[in-house]
């Protein structure tokens, strides 16, 4: 079957006319012949394989394009790219590999289009089209990767123990693809990922992230979850997930399975966000849980300050991954330290004061936090379901109320220190600190309002209680 109606884009006839003058046969392979197949958006990226120099071609396709774009050469891996009209187009030459047992960067020879279709991960990804002109067009599939794709099967070309073990992040990208597509990886491969999945710990944390990342981004990444557990792969990259899977009884007193639970949170948040950090919140959000679960007669079980634990645990799974520690690690801690304020109060009487308290405690980040705790709502009463739902409804309008009168998410004391320190002719001392900090509670409290004059008065009777009196000339 010809499939010139995917190679509608001009880059590919100036590619089929280098091709030629090197009088080199190249193709088009991998993810853009697998997503037209499956009709779904192409991705901006495209990679040819030359059987000859792939760095040869990208110049000679670059001399054929009217602006010349600039071709960056990565000599030792025989590669060369260059960007036409927003796509990125990666040259390759055709090539054999062969691994060391403790790398996933190959040896590599020159070979053969079989060859190089050989070393592709999975059926789907060895797809190419012809871009020669005997044949332009032409799906060239030695592996019935068509087929695989109609039957929506993730499976490797060749033995997949072998295919895993010399680049063990095939495993991780196997998962992610069925994921992301929603297919089955075929029971062979399955299993050989069992098999071989103490190789995953000599890939970097950097790209591991970078494929859990892309299984988190999917709408249902409980799939990719499952399997990641179900292989064995999890316990080896997130323990402190899989230490959820326990339930235990005492005495008749069990407690939910805070793992199963965990993925039915994530699956739940992603209609509601596509932040990639937000949806890591709610995978780590239970994690202090297996470390401080107790027993006791009264109360059954506990998992007192799991969020707090759970914060410092998110720091050391980011730094043992190489995640970013800035800004988003911190954002996923505060996420998880907070993670049960707003349960706290939609299962109470929501007092201005509490809402305050959570609004200056999450800043900006309120209406993610809320986010989070409805997608944590995973009871299957529906009773229960309407009315947490409801109470956090009226937790969202009382946010709003209390932000619009007291404006505590960016909080900035309305009196300042420099001005208190004048008002009593005192230097920096923990006096200026007790007061800065009791017109903070005072506000949040509700006792006095987030306004200049009512804060002043408030000082000058603090400070009264101190012995400390107000120097003259001062208001």
């Amino acid at each position: 079957m010809n499939y010139t109606k995917a190679l509608n884009n001009p880059i590919f006839k100036i590619i089929a006319q280098a091709s030629q003058e090197l009088n080199v046969d190249s193709y088009v392979i991998g993810g853009f012949v697998r997503d037209f197949l499956l009709e779904r958006d192409f991705k901006k990226d495209i990679d040819v394989v030359a059987v000859g120099s792939g760095i040869e071609l990208a110049l000679k396709v670059s001399e054929l394009i009217s602006n010349k774009p600039k071709v960056q050469v990565f000599k030792n891996y025989g590669t060369a790219m260059l960007r036409y009209k927003e796509i990125d187009i990666e040259f390759v030459g055709a090539r054999k590999e062969s691994y060391n047992q403790d790398s996933r960067n190959p040896i590599v020879e020159n070979g053969t289009l079989e060859d190089d279709q050989n070393r592709r991960d999975f059926t789907i990804n060895a797809l190419a089209f012809s871009l020669n002109e005997r044949n332009y067009g032409e799906l060239v599939d030695p592996f019935n990767g068509l087929a695989d794709l109609e039957n929506k099967i993730i499976k490797t070309p060749l033995n997949p123990d072998i295919t895993y073990s010399d680049d063990p992040l095939r495993m991780l990208r196997g998962i992610r693809f069925a994921t992301q597509l929603n297919f089955e990886i075929e029971e062979e491969s399955l299993t050989a990922i069992e098999r071989n999945k103490e190789r995953i710990n000599i890939i970097s944390g950097e790209r591991i992230v970078d494929e859990l990342n892309k299984i988190l981004s999917t709408d249902k990444p409980s799939i990719g979850f499952l399997h990641l557990y179900k292989t064995g792969l999890l316990d080896i990259i997130l323990p402190e997930l899989t230490a959820l899977n326990n339930v235990e009884e005492i005495e008749g007193h069990t407690h939910k399975n805070n793992f199963y639970h965990t993925l039915e949170v994530v699956d739940n948040i992603c209609p509601n966000t596509d932040d990639v950090w937000l949806r890591w919140a709610a995978l780590l959000h239970d994690i202090g849980k297996a470390p401080t679960k107790k027993f006791n007669k009264k109360q059954g079980w506990t998992f007192h300050g799991h969020e707090f634990l759970g914060g410092k645990m998110v720091k050391k799974i980011f730094e043992r991954l190489h995640m970013p520690l800035n800004q988003k690690m911190k954002f996923v801690q505060k996420m998880v330290m907070l993670s049960s304020r707003p349960i706290v109060l939609a299962e109470d009487i929501v007092t201005d004061s509490a809402v305050r308290r959570l609004v200056f405690d999450a800043g900006e980040d309120v209406d993610h936090l809320m986010t989070l705790c409805e997608a944590d709502i995973t009871t299957k009463n529906p009773t229960k379901f309407k009315k947490y739902h409801n109470n956090f409804d009226i937790v969202r309008k009382k946010i709003i109320e209390v932000e619009e009168r007291d404006h505590v998410r960016q909080f900035q004391p309305p009196i300042s220190g420099e001005e208190i320190m004048e008002l009593f002719n005192l230097k920096p001392s923990k006096e200026i600190g007790m007061l800065k900090e009791s017109v903070k509670e005072a506000i949040l409290d509700g006792k006095i309002p987030n306004e200049y004059q009512a804060a002043y008065d408030f000082v000058l009777k603090r400070a009264e209680k101190l012995g400390l009196k107000k120097v003259e000339n001062n208001k």
